[in-house]
């Protein structure tokens, strides 16, 4: 890239990530305490730019700010060209914006279709009786039995990886999009996506010749010694309070019982009594209106973690979080990097009036089925409601929106689609071959795996493993490296599959693998 190019992306990006600072909390908080400092006796006039910045550095503002600037790097889009309109700077690619609307339209023609049959409004105030109901039950939600049998997910996974094998790009030319003669897969696009030799180099850090928490084999430092030694690096890591380097030391997983805090330092998460009266607020607001897409929040975790042995303890969690995220109307900001917009519906008796439409529900984001389970393993980490909503908030927004979003991003879910059909067609060429023949084609059982994000499928401590991986790296491409690997490890039996369905008996069951050796066995035991 030219160096004029470069300054000028530079100086976007700087220029962008002043303008979301400068009207956050910390920005109002770090005025505070330079207006504080200016009272101070060793602050002088003639110095007073390097004794204003002398005392942030030692009372710790520093730190927080950098902890800020690295957390907006890290969900910041690539900067594009500045006079590139807003469109363009979410999704690059024409075909892609186009069948991301439409694919909105579909979600909102069957909410709306769903209003209309059930003759329920979108969203009501509820009575004072209902009111107090709800409040005094607001702990024990589980226990709640409301009649759902009338509604149903406004979509499924497989609903959504239709629409995805039916993508089209109107100008290329019909060869094969990954480089490989002959494509047997069902994603029929061309993304830049990488290959095994840049995965490898994307995820160094999980080579054989790196210790890894969540690998049990015997290693040439003995594990005891590795592990005591790496939990007292993660507990320096957080008493720096650095961002950076909590992202960096995850990359190798991440001790029990620092996870919690590792992961909050990572998506710069302090739980302040601001988020505690925000969160607040946002129980107060569910508490006051009844939306339809409550509904679909209960019906789903009725249909997912209540059944799952894992997960159904923390029921009434789940529908505290969800609920609560319903409403949030910061979730909104992360629209201004997502290829997809918030759906909007017109105030009732006002249809068909521009000015009267309002983003439904309040944060843009329609549940669909499973949704609750990017929520459920995060309970078993944090059991303060506030905090436990703030990390899945932070969470969705930076990784797991791209899962049921249409886009090119690397870490969207059409080319973490593209990664998978790619690595197993080229690295068990065989096996693709045959699951194809007998009308198994191997994306028809993993997509659901990397739209959750594996959650539900694998034991929670493997889950959590994985996703300290996902945070380490700031990429969800390993979903991809993983769903081939499990293709690797069991393919032996599925070479003598037969059907759709004994393919997917032979991958019903997820729950006794072990992410770490089987990650490191694909990307780095494999066959260039």
């Amino acid at each position: 890239m030219e160096p004029d190019s470069l300054h000028r992306q530079l100086s976007v990006t700087i220029a962008h990530i002043v303008q979301r600072l400068r009207g956050s909390k910390l920005h109002s908080e770090l005025e505070r305490e330079a207006r504080t400092c200016l009272h101070k006796s060793d602050v002088r006039i003639e110095s007073l730019k390097e004794d204003l910045k002398d005392f942030l550095r030692k009372s710790g503002w520093e730190k927080k700010l950098q902890n800020a600037v690295y957390h907006e790097l890290n969900v910041l889009p690539q900067p594009g060209h500045p006079a590139a309109p807003a469109e363009h700077t979410k999704e690059g690619l024409m075909y892609m914006r186009r069948a991301q609307v439409n694919w909105e339209k579909r979600v909102l023609k069957s909410l709306n279709s769903m209003c209309a049959e059930l003759a329920v409004p979108l969203a009501k105030k509820r009575s004072t009786d209902e009111q107090k109901e709800l409040l005094n039950k607001w702990n024990e939600m589980g226990t709640d039995e409301p009649d759902l049998s009338h509604f149903r997910p406004v979509y499924a996974p497989k609903d959504f990886l239709e629409v995805l094998i039916n993508l089209r790009n109107p100008n290329y030319d019909g060869g094969d999009p990954s480089g490989l003669r002959g494509s047997w897969g069902l994603i029929s696009i061309p993304l830049p996506v990488k290959d095994l030799s840049e995965l490898r180099n994307l995820f160094t850090e999980l080579g054989l010749n790196y210790e890894q928490l969540g690998v049990d084999d015997s290693m040439q430092i003995p594990n005891e010694l590795f592990e005591s030694e790496y939990l007292r690096l993660g507990q320096r890591v957080l008493s720096e309070h650095n961002s950076a380097a909590a992202q960096q030391y995850i990359r190798q997983g991440c001790p029990t019982g620092l996870r919690a805090d590792m992961w909050a330092l990572i998506l710069n998460i302090d739980n302040q009594l601001e988020d505690s009266l925000y969160y607040e607020q946002l129980k107060s607001n569910v508490i006051q209106h009844d939306l339809l897409v409550d509904n679909l929040i209960y019906k789903d975790v009725k249909l997912t973690a209540s059944n799952d042995d894992y997960y159904f303890v923390f029921e009434d969690y789940l529908y505290q979080v969800l609920l609560c995220f319903s409403r949030d109307t910061l979730v909104l900001d992360h629209f201004s990097y997502s290829s997809a917009s918030p759906p909007k519906s017109y105030i009732r008796g006002k249809l068909a009036l521009e000015d009267y439409t309002v983003v439904y529900p309040p944060n843009g984001v329609i549940p669909f089925h499973g949704f609750a389970m990017y929520v459920a393993p995060l309970c078993f980490l944090y059991h303060e409601p506030s905090k436990l909503y703030q990390v899945f908030r932070e969470m969705y927004v930076r990784y797991f929106f791209r899962l049921h979003c249409i886009s090119s991003h690397s870490s969207g879910i059409v080319s973490l689609c593209l990664v998978f059909e790619t690595l197993v067609q080229t690295y068990l060429p065989q096996l693709f071959y045959h699951l194809r023949e007998i009308g198994a084609q191997p994306l028809r059982i993993s997509f659901k795996w990397m739209v959750r994000a594996f959650s539900g499928y694998l034991a929670t401590d493997q889950l959590l493993f994985l996703w300290d991986r996902i945070l380490g790296y700031n990429s969800l491409e390993i979903l991809a490296v993983l769903a081939a690997a499990v293709f690797a490890f069991r393919a032996e039996n599925l070479m003598e599959a037969t059907s759709l369905a004994t393919a997917e008996a032979i991958l019903a069951d997820l729950s006794t693998l072990k992410v770490m050796p089987l990650l490191q066995l694909f990307l780095f035991a494999t066959s260039s």
